[in-house]
């Protein structure tokens, strides 16, 4: 049995999505800045993309600008408004636990002259609120939050830190989406948000696609510069059969939201309960409570609550647990070999050794080196994790008796 379960790192095209995608590459392959009738049909289809995102994010289409990935958008957002209000003031602020595309923007600044304060967490990768309004003052031109932890599956108070900004005079508040987009619900008002930054291949659209959320009336600096497209915003030839095919998938995943939502908390539920239930010695390091659940309504359970009184919630698309005992790498390739795939972490860490947010949310090093990340998609079943928790069972204890007859 094939069971894919690294759906936080990519996922499978819709087969809708290649279809249309081939499309654009065989037949409408026109230039969308030509005046010609292959020009004209481009160009609709990118419009008609726009308007898919913007209406998966309650925005409007004008507010919707695509670039070449996820992190461009994130980089976009950072040094687009920072370029924009540096005259303003000289203070960033984000947190330890934010993927890459944003912490090496900020330590790029930083390395520059500017000052960013990175904010702590606890041991579920919830933000110090409390450090975070001590440190919004007059200098402050950004805030750059996530949504949900690529790594922990924590959903962040956004709304609350929304609120918490704009309470602050003018600042800009810009989250990372990319892990929320299809997981929970979101809606860039009620977040408060200014910039907002999603991609397509979480979303079973294509790779090197993905799209910034600009607020009306907000003003930020190119990060490239060139022909004018995206009204000056993002220069240079739309990738029409990436901007079809995103835009297809959002249409997709935006009509289908409540469903998606149940199958993955189902699934990452029946895997959490199998896993406490046959295997000893782990330690759960997502929150076990999924967001927009019965239980996050008003019934969590005693794990949920953290010392503070907060509640700490999932994404139903991310399970982070460790398998103490065992080395999660080693774990993985086990996995693999029974056509099982999961992950260590974040993909555009993977290679690197330790994680970084485990650190962050005070983990230990014998938990961070046993951690795996089961990420779910729709199209996860209850079949499947019945198989991995059988192969999972075998290659933990496996695993175990080999590290105890070297000791």
């Amino acid at each position: 049995m094939f069971v894919y379960l690294d759906n936080s790192a990519t996922t499978k095209q819709y087969d809708q999505v290649t279809e249309r995608m081939t499309r654009f590459m065989n037949e409408d392959f026109g230039n969308p800045s030509s005046l010609h009738r292959m020009g004209v049909t481009a160009e609709r289809a990118v419009k008609e993309a726009r308007q898919a995102v913007a209406s998966s994010l309650y925005v409007s289409d004008e507010e919707i600008y695509f670039t070449g990935s996820g992190t461009e958008a994130d980089n976009m957002a950072i040094f687009g408004a920072y370029h924009a209000r540096k005259r303003r003031g000289n203070k960033i602020i984000t947190s330890e636990v934010e993927h890459p595309a944003v912490i090496e923007a900020c330590k790029r600044l930083e390395a520059a002259g500017v000052q960013v304060v990175y904010i702590g967490c606890d041991g579920k990768g919830l933000i110090d609120m409390k450090k975070l309004e001590e440190s919004l003052d007059d200098s402050t031109i950004l805030v750059t939050i996530m949504a949900v932890n690529n790594e922990l599956g924590t959903v962040e108070p956004i709304e609350e830190i929304g609120d918490l900004v704009k309470s602050k005079g003018d600042i800009l508040f810009h989250t990372d989406a990319v892990q929320a987009y299809g997981k929970v619900e979101m809606a860039a008002d009620k977040w408060k948000a200014d910039l907002m930054t999603v991609s397509g291949h979480k979303i079973h659209g294509p790779k090197g696609i993905g799209a910034i959320y600009i607020k009306k009336g907000v003003h930020t600096e190119p990060l490239i510069f060139g022909g004018g497209q995206e009204k000056g915003i993002r220069s240079g030839t739309e990738n029409t059969p990436g901007i079809a095919g995103f835009g297809l998938a959002a249409e997709i995943m935006h009509g289908n939201l409540k469903n998606r939502i149940r199958t993955m908390e189902k699934v990452r539920s029946y895997l959490l309960e199998g896993i406490k239930a046959e295997i000893p010695d782990i330690r759960i390091n997502s929150p076990e409570t999924v967001f927009n659940s019965e239980k996050s309504a008003g019934k969590q359970d005693a794990q949920s609550r953290q010392a503070d009184g907060r509640i700490a919630l999932s994404s139903p698309g991310i399970l982070n647990v460790s398998f103490l005992g065992c080395r999660g790498e080693v774990l993985l390739h086990f996995l693999e070999q029974r056509d099982i795939y999961v992950s260590t972490g974040a993909a555009c860490s993977s290679r690197k050794k330790g994680s970084r947010v485990l650190a962050a949310a005070g983990l230990a090093a014998p938990v961070i080196d046993s951690a795996i990340r089961f990420s779910f998609s729709e199209f996860n079943t209850i079949e499947q994790m019945d198989y991995v928790l059988v192969e999972l069972k075998k290659a933990v204890s496996s695993m175990r008796r080999l590290t105890q007859r070297r000791r």
